[in-house]
């Protein structure tokens, strides 16, 4: 295995305890977010999206499946550039939100694919279910940050889910049940 591909699987993979030092890397806000589109009626593909979220990393340099991730972000944060569509969202209808309401993923395996790239195994919890999905994920860069002068890490990843496997179906098929998730991130070391 070559470096970067240890360094995709360790930045990308939780799970297991490691008997390696793990390094600590946490989710640059500014520049990290999850972006998801799915069919309106088949008139339009809408997008939405989440930003500014937490998370970290645990890299594991000498063995990458014992790495792990974890991101949070509040159910509340949802970014869809019309308020009244987030409103509904946030209805009783799809997510029923309320303050302090979270969703989560925690990955769980990875498999290594490629120099750069990984299929990540997780568990996504959204609206009280906890679903397995798999990210498709690739290494951008790894290096040190040329202005914030600390390593650095960037990563993008790609995944769908069933709206209806969240208790999220309302007006499916219509409205398209397949999400499409596009997943950007950059990680810094931990101080």
């Amino acid at each position: 295995m070559n470096i970067k591909s240890a360094l995709l699987a360790t930045a990308l993979t939780l799970g297991a305890t490691s008997a390696f030092a793990a390094e600590k890397y946490v989710l640059d806000a500014s520049h990290s977010q999850i972006v998801f589109t799915y069919n309106h009626l088949g008139f339009s593909t809408t997008t939405s999206m989440y930003s500014g979220f937490d998370g970290e990393i645990m890299m594991d340099m000498e063995e990458p499946a014992n790495s792990s991730v974890s991101v949070s972000f509040p159910v509340m944060d949802m970014i869809t550039g019309w308020q009244p569509r987030t409103d509904h969202f946030m209805s009783a209808d799809f997510l029923g939100a309320a303050e302090g309401d979270m969703v989560t993923f925690t990955s769980t395996g990875i498999e290594v694919t490629g120099e750069d790239t990984g299929l990540i195994t997780g568990d996504l919890t959204m609206n009280g279910v906890t679903k397995s999905v798999v990210l498709d994920a690739k290494l951008n860069q790894m290096g040190d940050h040329p202005m914030a002068n600390k390593p650095w890490a960037g990563f993008d990843a790609t995944t769908s889910v069933m709206r209806t496997d969240f208790n999220l179906g309302k007006f499916a098929p219509f409205v398209g049940d397949e999400v499409q998730i596009n997943i950007s991130i950059e990680a810094m070391k931990a101080e």
